[in-house]
Order: C-alpha cells, then sequence, then structure tokens
C-alpha cells in the first residue's frame, strides 16, 4: 500500500469517470484498486483500464491510502461498519461523494479519528466535463487535500468550500443543476416543435445553442448578465422572450428550486443519521 493508491468503494458510473480521467491523466493502473460486488462490472473495470478488482470492500480499501466511496448514501453506513478496524489501523483518507452524508456521519460510522474530504461531482464528469465542490474537515493534511483535488480534477474543475453546510449549496447548484439544463431544453425543443419546427430539427438547434452558450460562459470571461444583455437588443425577439421569462417569476423559481434541492440534502443526512 502507498499513500497515493486510490480504493474505490463502489464501481459505478461515477467511479468508472473518476478512474478514466486518472488513467488518462497518467495514474499507474495497479495503484487503483476497485470494490463492486456485481462481477459484471469488475470484469468490465479490468478490461478496459487494467486495474485490479475486489468482491468485498475490505480487500480494496487494505490496498490503499485513499478510500473513496462511491455507492449510495443509503447504504454507506452499511458499508462503513465492516471498514472500521481497517480506518483505525491504516489512517487513510476518505473521499465521499454520497450526497447529503456529513462528515461527522462518516467519522462516526468508521470509528472516529478520520480525515475526511466531502466531493459533490455532477454527471458531466462521465465526459470529463464535470465540476466538482469540496470540503476537508480539520484533519486532512495540505497533501491529503491535494490527493482529494488531483483524484476529482480528473473529472473536470474543482471549488473547495471552508464550511460543511455549503455543500448542500454545492449539490443544489451544480450536483443537481445538469438536470435543470436538461429540463430547459426539454421545454425548448416541445416550444419549437409546437410552433411547427420537425423534430430533429428543433433538437439540433437546442443542442447547439445550449451547447455554444456554455462556450460563451466558460471563454468569455464575463458575467452571466452582460453576456445577456449583449444578445437582447432593445425592443426585439429576445427582449419580448426575457420579458415573458421575467413576468413569469423565473428568477424567484430558481431561486425556489434551488432552495428545494438544498433542503432536499440536508433530510437525506438526517434520515440517514
Amino acid at each position: 500500500m502507498t499513500d497515493t493508491s486510490i480504493a474505490f468503494i463502489g464501481g459505478g458510473n461515477m467511479a468508472r469517470s473518476l478512474i478514466a480521467g486518472l488513467v488518462r491523466q497518467g495514474t499507474a493502473p495497479a495503484q487503483i484498486h476497485v470494490a463492486e460486488p456485481v462481477t459484471a462490472l469488475r470484469e468490465a473495470l479490468t478490461a478496459e483500464f487494467g486495474v485490479k478488482t475486489y468482491a468485498g470492500a475490505s480487500e480494496a480499501a487494505a490496498q490503499a491510502g485513499t478510500w473513496l466511496l462511491a455507492v449510495k448514501p443509503q447504504v454507506l453506513r452499511d458499508v462503513c461498519a465492516p471498514l472500521q478496524p481497517l480506518a483505525a489501523a491504516t489512517k487513510p483518507l476518505l473521499v465521499s461523494i454520497a450526497a447529503g452524508i456529513t462528515s461527522t456521519q462518516l467519522d462516526r460510522w468508521l470509528g472516529g479519528d478520520v480525515a475526511v474530504v466531502r466531493a459533490m461531482p455532477n454527471t458531466p464528469a462521465l465526459l470529463g466535463a464535470g465540476v466538482t465542490g469540496l470540503f476537508a474537515t480539520p484533519a486532512v493534511t495540505d497533501a491529503q487535500r491535494t490527493q482529494a483535488d488531483r483524484i476529482l480534477a480528473s473529472a473536470g474543475g474543482t471549488v473547495w468550500v471552508d464550511d460543511e453546510a455549503l455543500m448542500d449549496s454545492v449539490t443544489a447548484v451544480s450536483g443537481s443543476g445538469p438536470a435543470y439544463v436538461f429540463l430547459l431544453a426539454e421545454a425548448m425543443e416541445a416550444a419549437g416543435i409546437a410552433q411547427g419546427l420537425p423534430a430533429e430539427a428543433a433538437r439540433t438547434l437546442v443542442q447547439q445553442t445550449l451547447l455554444g452558450a456554455s462556450r460563451m460562459l466558460d471563454e468569455a470571461g464575463e458575467a452571466p448578465g452582460e453576456l445577456r444583455r449583449r444578445v437582447t437588443s432593445p425592443g426585439g425577439t429576445t427582449q419580448a422572450a426575457i420579458e415573458s421569462f421575467q413576468a413569469g417569476g423565473f428568477e424567484a423559481l430558481v431561486a425556489t428550486a434551488l432552495a428545494a434541492a438544498q433542503t432536499r440534502g440536508r433530510e437525506l443526512s438526517a434520515a440517514n443519521d
């Protein structure tokens, strides 16, 4: 075992995307160990990336100085229980991508005195285009913080927050955020078709419009409000549409939606305590 070796506890889609990113960036497959109970998933990970796989979590965790928990929040407590003795003996860095599960819960479930980093990636990580919010407990060293950042940066950008309570806001903004964009795309497609556009044309127009707008947000180096103003000519079609959005309470609706996601994150934490 080395401090830079990584054990993924869970080999699903998000773990796979991180493994792909790490290997792409030069991490040796021999340094990556994956615990996954589903045989077909283990075989696929070994075949594609050359990583070592195990049926049991303890087997994989014993090989690594960093444990990345990539299982569903509702089963995480049960996953942690058999890892307690090993955590006490080896003092690993624990990185969790489980929404709503706090560092205090993780520390308790693993027996205490554990260095915990909470991470909230989003689904574009599957394409290497994600963004991850991260929080580190005081027990995390600078080297461990760098290690956690290296792992999550393999799938996109990273943003650190100093207050763990803000992780529910990270979940609301970026963790759940892709679904908001997909909902907008769905609504725009339907409206275009209702106005007479062929379905294929409507889909292409919407997809490329959202892709281009995202690139402008990323590359222009200007605030969203300024970019919006530039394409909103006085008295034009865009202004008519924007005014319709605002008359319907668009900004307030977005704030309400994000608050609902934030609240649900807190409820998940309480439900799993």
